[in-house]
């Protein structure tokens, strides 16, 4: 007999043989409006076996890659800073066996964690984020480290023309006015996306993925829902897109699966990180 160890489908390679290392970060402690992020990566690892490991999308099958699921983090809820620091050295370590890490959040903070080791590692490396929100205040309720504000703490780390936002419907007027001086900012869709990837070609790129970026209406499971979101397809077109790059590192992050009891959007997140994981490989 052997241990009974749960995996996101078909990601069950050895972390010698594998390219990318799949973890999830079970944290949700500055979320703004409904907390649950932390049930995502457990979520999404059981209802993936509802999928196929084969991508009709790409004609590529997950038992073609090595693909290593190092399981969760067992993280600080009542420190983020603890938090963050953990996260920031189990990706050092992937990055440090010269695998790309692949992290399941949580809320979206988790990013800086992960973002952090990468940028040790790739000093250059630029941000490409799809996402509903801004995240560019400069502090929530007085937190510095939120949510809220993780974009704004990887511009203190990398400055003006190394952040692209796609997708973004929401946030205060003083951050879309920060984002027309300090970043690259799409309202609302994914146009322009071709001619960042052609602009990035060559360089090591950071992306992170918050699923609200999709309609309410494909998916309802998540803590800030925003009405006028990308539909699957244009989403999927838009990580095909992208993974053209030279990606160093991903996350995939903000699924509440109890705001969606049909299942549905847990399914969705599924399909995408199958798909990202694909695209990457």
């Amino acid at each position: 007999m052997q241990a009974n160890i749960e995996t996101f489908i078909g990601c069950d390679a050895s972390f010698e043989e594998a390219q990318t290392v799949l973890f999830g970060a079970p944290f949700d402690s500055t979320t703004s409006f409904r907390p649950g992020t932390r049930f995502a990566s457990k979520a999404i690892r059981g209802d993936s076996f509802g999928l196929e490991t084969y991508s009709p999308y790409q004609d590529k099958d997950l038992t073609e890659i090595a693909v290593f699921d190092a399981g969760d983090l067992e993280l600080s809820f009542g420190r983020v800073d603890l938090a963050l620091a953990g996260i920031k050295a189990h990706t050092a370590d992937i990055l440090a066996a010269d695998k790309r890490p692949f992290m399941i959040g949580g809320e979206h903070l988790v990013t800086l964690g992960a973002f952090d080791a990468v940028l040790e590692k790739y000093p250059d490396v630029h941000v490409i984020q799809l996402d509903a929100h801004t995240d560019l205040r400069q502090d929530y309720l007085g937190a510095e480290l939120s949510h809220a504000t993780v974009l704004r703490r990887i511009w203190d780390r990398v400055g003006d023309g190394r952040i692209f936002q796609f997708g973004i419907r929401s946030g205060e007027r003083a951050e879309f006015q920060f984002a027309q001086e300090h970043t690259h900012l799409q309202k609302f869709n994914f146009d322009g996306l071709a001619e960042v990837v052609a602009q990035l070609k060559g360089k090591p790129v950071y992306l992170t993925l918050d699923l609200d970026v999709l309609d309410p209406s494909a998916f309802p499971g998540t803590g800030t829902p925003e009405a006028g979101g990308v539909s699957f397809e244009t989403l999927l077109a838009g990580l095909l897109t992208i993974s053209e790059l030279t990606i160093v590192g991903v996350d995939v992050n903000e699924l509440s699966p109890q705001y969606d009891l049909s299942g549905a959007s847990t399914a969705l997140a599924c399909k995408i990180i199958r798909e990202l994981l694909l695209a990457i490989h």
